[in-house]
């Protein structure tokens, strides 16, 4: 009789733990549907816009007065702010913000406008699995890169409207990209090299304005008809920037250094270039007018730095006490470490450096700034942190 009770209590026991399990790791986990209601992830060819429900999602917190989480996260790095014409914004008495981004697990794009305070999904065209994107500045289109096939090795490029219609691929495993207002600039690597083009908006129009023996490059447009490149950053090798001309011509204008990041400003007159001397983080800016070096009183990894739209200030996220013994700025790429962000604007002509925001202090939380965005008449700063995948934005 007693070994009958102990067996059949081990056997409830047996049964508890796994339910717990069950419903601890597996149950309630909301889930991502691919295009046309298959399981994989959207490839070239396939796949078509979802329409449905544009209703406000979720609902932004309010942390102070300036400081608005807007999205818990995780959410895609990469957001475009945009101002709102006056004829076209709501009846507040300050001009409208509206902040575009795109949810990680999903893929629907959301729109937060920041002094009405809502929050609308724009579209809910499912693409799950995006790593990056990049804006257009009307925020009509975001340029996505992801990954699909079964062993996950193709990276897809695609156009992502913010409404709920259009939509394009572009090239197969484009190993960057970036956008201005009337192209897109996309680079092709390989073991010979790399190959930079420009495409309308549109994705027509394909030109080709530079090839290179380099075959780990980043890329983006440093002004009008000229580009910048560098070497994929690596604490352990030396890394060099260049300006690219209009006939394919590099200049080197940095490096070099270990871990090189650099990060042109609109107009392409400043470079900011970060990176790694005996291990501890520099940072600079260069003016490729003139060539000069001006060292900054405050460093961080330039992928977490914005630029104004008229060049004149730069936002940061900067670490109050980066920690010891890592390599910079591969572990922090590969989350191997986690910074402690404050907020400070660089003022280009001044040459000085203000604090703007002590997140800490706001919120009793850290912060790793990353993915920041301002919009172009610089009243609102958005920036995800890196902690948590959360999206918020500053008042300026």
């Amino acid at each position: 009789m007693r070994r009958t009770f102990i067996i059949t209590l081990i056997f409830i026991i047996l049964i508890g733990i796994a339910a717990f399990v069950y419903f601890y790791f597996f149950a309630n986990k909301a889930g991502v549907v691919a295009p046309n209601g298959s399981t994989n992830l959207p490839v070239a060819g396939q796949g078509t816009p979802i329409t449905g429900d544009t209703s406000g999602s979720g609902a932004a917190l309010t942390v102070t007065a300036r400081l608005v989480k807007i999205s818990a996260g995780p959410i895609v790095p990469g957001e475009v702010v945009v101002n709102i014409p006056a004829e076209n914004a709501s009846s507040s008495p300050e001009p409208e913000v509206a902040v575009n981004y795109i949810e990680r697990q999903s893929g629907n794009v959301y729109a937060y406008r920041t002094h009405s305070g809502t929050l609308t999904r724009t579209n809910n065209k499912t693409v799950p699995g995006i790593l990056s994107a990049q804006w257009l500045p009307d925020a009509s289109f975001a340029f996505v890169r992801y990954l699909s096939g079964s062993d996950f090795s193709t990276i897809n490029s695609y156009a992502l409207p913010s409404s709920d219609s259009g939509g394009f691929f572009l090239s197969q495993n484009i190993a960057d990209i970036a956008v201005s207002s009337t192209s897109i600039l996309v680079l092709a690597s390989g073991v010979n090299g790399s190959v930079a083009s420009t495409e309308h908006t549109d994705g027509t129009h394909t030109l080709e304005v530079f090839t290179t023996p380099l075959s780990s490059l980043r890329i983006s447009f440093a002004g009008k008809s000229r580009y910048l490149a560098y070497t994929k950053p690596s604490a352990t090798l030396d890394g060099s920037a260049f300006l690219v001309d209009d006939t394919g011509h590099f200049s080197s204008i940095a490096g070099p250094h270990n871990g090189l990041v650099a990060l042109s400003s609109p107009s392409g007159k400043w470079v900011l270039v970060s990176y790694t001397l005996d291990t501890v983080m520099q940072m600079e800016l260069i003016n490729t007018t003139t060539g000069d070096t001006v060292p900054l009183p405050v460093a961080t990894i330039a992928d977490k730095c914005v630029w104004t739209a008229d060049d004149s200030s730069l936002y940061c996220g900067i670490p109050v006490s980066p920690a010891s013994g890592y390599a910079y700025p591969d572990d922090w790429y590969q989350g191997v470490v986690h910074f402690s962000d404050r907020i400070w604007k660089i003022d280009v002509a001044d040459r000085y450096a203000q604090l703007v925001l002590d997140f800490p202090k706001e919120t009793k939380d850290s912060l790793d700034a990353q993915a920041l965005a301002i919009d172009p008449l610089d009243t609102v700063l958005v920036f995800m942190n890196k902690n948590d995948g959360s999206l918020w934005s500053y008042s300026l």
